[in-house]
């Protein structure tokens, strides 16, 4: 479904990223790993065109569309929860959803309000609540259920579950999994190993801007002492 060969991109003359390659088949949940600064958030900039990338080839459905502007990537079904949220603070809970809705691909089985507020019950709630009375944990919901509206074929999770307590983590984790079991492919920025480990397909690790390891889930396992030296502080 994505394929990335030889991504490199920088912010004027500073260079982040310096060849990366990276994949996501169909159906499949897939995690990108390192430490804050690795260059995570901007391979994904790059791959939705919010940050031109210098080389390198980016393929959506066998597509090259690597220079092509956000908004034209985007409608190719493409549903990014980014870091830090970025929900609409002056609009209520259900008026977040229903702005971003749409069935480009006519898909049998859309996401509906009733669909997320079933999938997060806190939402339905809150559902007149605006966004920026919700906590942070329910802004993730939120962010998560307005990518979902948009029935994107690959959503992009930048940070899943940095900052969020426990309680609400475990809740995007299992959130994660029923996508998953649903078909949803995914591609997944994060630093929780043991339960990346659990879900995830795949696994790509970046270290100052390249990926430094990849592999399955049994490969991780195998390797995740060598790993957790790309992880830990």
């Amino acid at each position: 479904m994505l394929k990335v060969e030889g991504l490199e991109t920088a912010y004027g003359r500073s260079q982040v990223l310096f060849g990366v390659d990276l994949e996501v088949e169909q159906g499949a949940l897939v995690s990108l790993m390192g430490r804050n600064g690795m260059g995570k958030s901007t391979t994904i900039r790059s791959i939705l065109g919010l940050t031109r990338a210098r080389s390198g080839k980016i393929f959506f459905e066998q597509q090259e569309v690597s220079q092509w502007p956000a908004f034209q990537i985007s409608r190719l079904g493409l549903g990014l929860v980014p870091e830090g949220r970025q929900i609409f603070p002056l609009l209520t809970v259900e008026e977040n959803l229903i702005a971003t809705s749409a069935n480009r691909f006519g898909q049998p089985h859309p996401w509906t309000l009733e669909g997320i507020f079933t999938l997060f019950p806190r939402l339905a709630e809150r559902r007149n609540q605006m966004g920026s009375a919700l906590s942070g944990g329910e802004q993730q919901m939120l962010a998560i259920g307005r990518a979902l509206m948009t029935n994107p074929k690959l959503l992009i999770l930048d940070e899943a579950t940095e900052g969020l307590a426990p309680l609400i983590r475990e809740e995007i984790w299992s959130v994660l999994e029923l996508l998953k079991q649903r078909g949803q492919s995914t591609l997944v920025i994060d630093k929780n190993l043991d339960r990346l480990l659990k879900i995830a397909d795949y696994h790509f690790v970046m270290e100052r801007g390249r990926v430094v390891w990849s592999g399955n889930r049994q490969n991780l396992m195998a390797n995740s002492v060598q790993v957790l030296q790309y992880l830990g502080v």
